[in-house]
């Protein structure tokens, strides 16, 4: 865990989350600002600071991530309508917490190009 990261107390238990998955490498909780009917931050139990600091060791992690976006697109019954996952990157790219985490959102119409 990462000093006063929310998304490492959030792993850890500290601070409670509408969680929907959780394994031994992800968790997947509810947006308390949510940009859509279905927006789930899917977000790595490691701690890793941006997309720039991601290393090939993480190959694997990144690619279950996006099978847990697609496990949960179709579980929550959004898949066949289209879905976007989005990750920010550093304070330009609209990130704002510092641990990386994906942004699941379904359940409406996605529009290009986005905001």
């Amino acid at each position: 865990m990462a000093g006063d990261c929310i998304f490492c107390k959030i792993a850890a238990g500290e601070i409670p989350a509408k969680f929907r998955y959780k394994d031994d490498e992800i968790i997947a909780f509810d947006d308390l600002d949510p940009q859509a009917p279905q927006h789930i931050l899917i977000v790595p139990r490691k701690h890793i600071r941006t997309t720039l600091d991601l290393t090939t060791a993480d190959n694997e992690l990144i690619g279950h991530v996006y099978q847990v976006a697609g496990k949960l697109a179709h579980d929550l019954g959004f898949a066949q309508d289209g879905f976007r996952v989005v990750n920010n990157c550093n304070e330009g790219g609209g990130q704002s917490v510092w641990h990386i985490h994906f942004h699941l959102l379904g359940g409406r119409d996605m529009v290009w190009p986005p905001g």
